[in-house]
């Protein structure tokens, strides 16, 4: 349960955009659902338990990494007071697209001193991967908008006066957006349309190449930070109008411009000295456009030094643009869909602090791992708003089904169904669950419940008697069931149900074995504490290598393909993909100090303290001083901590 709401900013519904071919309501862009924003916006933002997982170095500046919504986070920083100078979102462009990582098996400790050849080559069958799904870009066109309002709203609401937002969107639902934030944050804070233009990864046939994005920039109010820049730029003819000298100190003179103008209108033809200078590359020092098509700003590739295999993830390059223009030294700078934590690390280097939230676990562990190698300081919080069976919504969704009781997949019922549970009285019932990616449906309130009452049971099969309703937070239970008795029009009962209930006596945990002993590291004068991990079994990663050898021997068979699955050791250290110790505090309630950690790359290599090493994981870790805890990441992101003594 929320532990209350907080208020948005007063006035935020006053809609200063001027579409005189909309109908003016309380809002100016008047679309299906709306007045359920409306309702919730009156209602606040929901306040939930905030929770310190991690804290990394002495962070005096408060910098943090927070896993949960956009919507909750801003509550959270609105209740504490924060105010942000710069916002930068890159949030789900209602692409229609599902998006996944790639998980790779590593190399097998046991062998790698046998591979260590491996430095210049690699051998492909060693590097199996999977796909994890990470989110789906999945939205109807009302629904994202109502979303990225209230989100919008929720956003200025912590901005400070002086604040700007940058809004990073395509082609697909960037002009709606745009009419959103001319409403929320007036037409005349516009700033700029930025244009962000690349070049990779296929070209259009049937219409122009789609290989641009959009960025909104906006600002809260008229007195707002901005630092001009300017960029070198490489002319392959002299742009008369703005050069007169270039890097290699060629002259121009102004008679020769003259000259070459009065040529060009007459249509004469130039001279050769003319045509020398008029089609020699030259150089300009000029103010940045809001074109972004350089060399400094261009997406990444797999090869890049600063890839970390997420998808979305933007360059440091743009992030370094837009951060040094609205920010100064010292000033907060936040991402609330942060991704792979670019914004987070790119302000840690530019002296800013910051703040990065995504609802997604894997967000937050490669946007933890990069800071560290960063040498950031911050601390990891978690907003304790609903299950969390994984620390990933997606697989999280995916085990509630397994445990709900009877629970099958059902043609007969539309995707807002989860499926269908069999009763030997009622026959059929259809089941409702709430889905974690998506925050309107967490909390179960009037408006969510007359949806399902005048939307999705009048269209349900002839003859259903019974639904089962399933929630995670609740406005009012006793008001809930009042409001089905006045407004239920169909014959059909309606069960409500706890989901946290389902979930009482279910632990999801790795299972491990280890050593823990004080030995004599060759060479070295003192003795070190020394974890060795002997056996790592993880059902989760388990199942998701049966489904991928599974379908691969399906495809295998109807394409007559050789398939070799992926086969673990006996040990699955393979699936292991970072170590930590905590020396600290053995308290299961206390947030983890890292004292020695290791993340493991798909190579098999290490990242030692944050320091990357061309040496395999060999199965241990070490720490100067007792480990009281120890914390073990599979590849798939579930954190397991085990207590040490």
């Amino acid at each position: 349960m929320a532990i209350k709401y907080i208020s948005y900013d007063p006035n935020v519904l006053e809609g200063q955009a001027i579409l005189d071919n909309f109908v003016r309501t309380q809002r100016i862009l008047r679309y299906r659902d709306n007045g359920k924003v409306f309702e919730r916006i009156q209602r606040g933002m929901p306040l939930y338990e905030v929770e310190s997982q991690e804290v990394v170095g002495k962070n005096p500046d408060h910098n943090l990494v927070l896993r949960g919504e956009c919507l909750s986070a801003c509550a959270y920083l609105k209740e504490k007071g924060v105010k942000v100078d710069l916002v930068y979102i890159d949030p789900p462009f209602a692409s229609g697209a599902d998006y996944a990582k790639k998980v790779y098996i590593r190399r097998n400790p046991k062998v790698a001193e046998a591979i260590k050849q491996a430095e210049t080559e690699v051998d492909s069958e060693e590097l199996r991967n999977f796909e994890e799904k990470m989110y789906g870009d999945v939205w109807d066109k009302e629904r994202y908008l109502n979303w990225m309002y209230e989100n919008l709203v929720a956003i200025k609401a912590v901005m400070s006066d002086t604040a700007s937002i940058y809004v990073h969107l395509d082609w697909h639902i960037g002009h709606y957006v745009k009419i959103l934030m001319d409403e929320i944050f007036g037409e005349d804070k516009f700033r700029n349309e930025i244009v962000w233009g690349y070049r990779i990864q296929g070209v259009g046939k049937e219409f122009w190449a789609r290989k641009h994005d959009t960025i909104f920039f906006y600002s809260k109010n008229d007195d707002y930070i901005f630092n001009s820049q300017k960029e070198v730029v490489i002319y392959e003819k002299a742009f008369i109008d703005t050069l007169k000298e270039n890097p290699d100190m060629t002259k121009i003179k102004d008679s020769d411009i003259s000259n070459i103008v009065n040529s060009i209108r007459k249509r004469q033809p130039l001279n050769e000295k003319y045509k020398k200078l008029l089609f020699t590359k030259h150089y300009a020092n000029v103010y940045v456009r809001d074109v972004w098509d350089c060399d400094t700003t261009k997406p990444l590739i797999s090869g890049s030094s600063e890839y970390v295999g997420y998808s979305t993830q933007k360059p440091e390059g743009l992030l370094e643009r837009i951060i040094k223009a609205s920010s100064n030294e010292g000033m907060l700078v936040a991402d609330f869909f942060g991704g792979s934590g670019v914004t987070a690390t790119v302000a840690s280097k530019l002296g800013r602090k910051f703040i990065h939230c995504d609802i997604g676990i894997n967000s937050i562990e490669t946007t933890r791992d990069r800071l560290r190698k960063a040498g950031a300081e911050f601390e990891v919080m978690e907003i304790k708003d609903g299950v969390s069976l994984y620390r990933n919504p997606v697989q999280t969704m995916d085990k509630l089904k397994s445990l709900i009781p009877g629970l099958r997949n059902e043609d007969a019922l539309d995707k807002f169904w989860e499926g269908s549970i069999h009763d030997t009285k009622d026959g059929m019932l259809p089941v409702y669950l709430p889905n974690l990616m998506d925050s309107s449906t967490r909390l179960l309130d009037t408006a969510l419940m007359n949806r399902i009452l005048k939307e999705a049971m009048p269209d349900l099969p002839d003859g259903t008697k019974k639904v089962i309703v399933y929630y995670i937070d609740i406005t009012d239970i006793k008001e809930i069931k009042q409001f089905i008795k006045e407004q239920n029009d169909t014959l059909i009962e309606v069960e409500l149900r706890d989901l946290k209930n389902v979930l009482d006596n279910v632990v999801v945990e790795d299972d491990a074995e280890f050593d823990v002993k004080e030995v004599q590291p060759e060479g070295e004068a003192f003795k070190v504490w020394q974890v060795s991990i002997n056996r790592f079994f993880s059902d989760r990663v388990n199942k998701k290598i049966e489904e991928y050898n599974l379908k691969g021997q399906q495809q295998a068979l109807k394409s007559c393909k050789e398939f070799k699955p992926i086969a673990l050791s006996e040990e699955g250290l393979e699936t292991i993909e970072f170590i930590s110790l905590d020396c600290t505090s053995s308290s299961s309630s206390s947030p983890w100090h890292s004292d020695s950690e290791i993340l493991i790359d798909r190579l098999g290599y290490v990242r030692k303290n944050g320091i990357d090493t061309k040496t395999f994981w060999d199965g241990t870790i070490t720490s100067d001083n007792k480990p009281l805890r120890l914390k073990i990441r599979n590849i798939c992101g579930d954190e397991t901590i085990y207590q040490l003594g």
